[in-house]
C-alpha cells in the first residue's frame, strides 16, 4: 500500500512558514469569524483538505463556551495538594487499580509494544476524562477553528485545525463530533494534529477511533514511547521519563499528580 503522505505534505508546508496565521484575519469576538472561515478555507484546499472536512469547516459555528473556558483556567494555579483533590486523585488511584486488576493482560501488552506502564496511561485515562465517563460536550471541529480564528494562540492552532479537517476527510470523526472545550477528542482528549500524527488503529478494523479505549490508550501509549518514553526508567520527577510526562502537558501541578497517581497504581 502506498503510504498517505499528507501528514508529512502538511508539516512540511506549515514548517515553511511558522507565522502562517499572519496571512489570515483573527479575531477575539464572534464578528469576522465566518470572513477567517472563507480565509482558511483557502489555506485548507491548499494542503490537500477534500469535501468532508470543507464542508465542516463551513458548519463550524463561533464557539463561545470554547473562549469563555481558555479565557478562565484556574486549576492549573492551584497548589499540588489542591489540584489532586479538585481533579479527583483518590478516586482515579481507586479506580484505576480496579481497571488494571480486572484487564491486565490489556496493559501488559501495550507496555510490550511501547514501554510505558500501566499506571502511566490509566492515570492519563482517569484524569482527561474520569475513564471515558465524559469526553466533552463541544464539536470538535468548531472549538478548534474557533481557537485558530482567535488572536490568542493562532500560530498554535490553526495547525491543529488543519488536522481535524484532514480527521474529518478520513472519518475518524465528523462535523459533529463532540469534544473538550479546546477541541481535544476521545478518551485521553488528543488535540487533532496529535490524532492524526500519533493515532494507532489498535482494534485492526482499519481506523482509528479515538472513541474506542483499545485504539485511544494504545495512541496514548505510541505519543509517550514517539515523544522518548525510555521503557523500565522511572517517571517521577528527575527521572528520565517524567521529561516525556511534560510533552502530554505543560502545567507543573498535572505532571506532579500523573506520577504520583502512577506509581500508585502501579504499586
Amino acid at each position: 500500500m502506498v503510504p498517505d503522505m499528507r501528514p508529512l505534505l502538511l508539516a512540511l508546508f506549515l514548517a515553511q512558514f511558522p507565522s502562517i496565521s499572519a496571512a489570515l484575519t483573527c479575531g477575539n469576538t464572534a464578528t469576522g469569524f465566518n470572513a477567517w472561515k472563507a480565509e482558511f478555507a483557502q489555506l485548507a484546499r491548499r494542503n490537500g483538505i477534500g469535501k468532508a472536512g470543507l464542508s465542516a469547516l463551513e458548519q463550524a459555528s463561533y464557539a463561545t463556551a470554547t473562549i469563555r473556558a481558555d479565557r478562565g483556567q484556574k486549576s492549573f494555579k492551584y497548589s499540588l495538594e489542591k489540584f489532586m483533590q479538585v481533579r479527583g486523585a483518590e478516586t482515579i488511584v481507586a479506580q484505576g487499580r480496579k481497571r488494571k486488576a480486572r484487564n491486565p493482560e490489556f496493559y501488559a501488552a501495550l507496555e510490550r509494544q511501547y514501554g510505558v506502564p500501566a499506571g502511566i496511561l490509566i492515570a492519563l485515562h482517569g484524569m482527561e476524562t474520569a475513564f471515558g465517563s465524559f469526553m466533552g460536550d463541544s464539536p470538535v471541529v468548531a472549538a478548534i477553528t474557533t481557537l485558530a480564528y482567535d488572536c490568542r494562540r493562532s500560530d498554535f492552532f490553526i495547525p491543529h485545525a488543519l488536522a481535524a479537517l484532514e480527521l474529518v476527510d478520513r472519518k475518524a470523526i465528523t462535523a459533529n463530533t463532540k469534544g473538550a472545550k479546546h477541541g481535544e477528542l476521545g478518551h485521553t482528549q488528543f488535540l487533532p494534529g496529535n490524532a492524526l500524527t500519533y493515532g494507532v488503529d489498535a482494534t485492526g478494523d482499519g481506523k482509528v477511533d479515538f472513541y474506542n479505549m483499545t485504539d485511544a490508550l494504545a495512541s496514548t501509549a505510541n505519543f509517550l514511547r514517539q515523544k522518548g518514553w525510555k521503557p523500565g526508567r522511572g517517571y517521577q520527577p528527575g527521572e528520565p521519563n517524567f521529561e516525556v510526562i511534560k510533552q502530554w502537558n505543560a502545567a507543573s501541578v498535572y505532571q506532579q499528580a500523573i506520577a504520583i497517581m502512577a506509581r500508585r497504581i502501579d504499586s
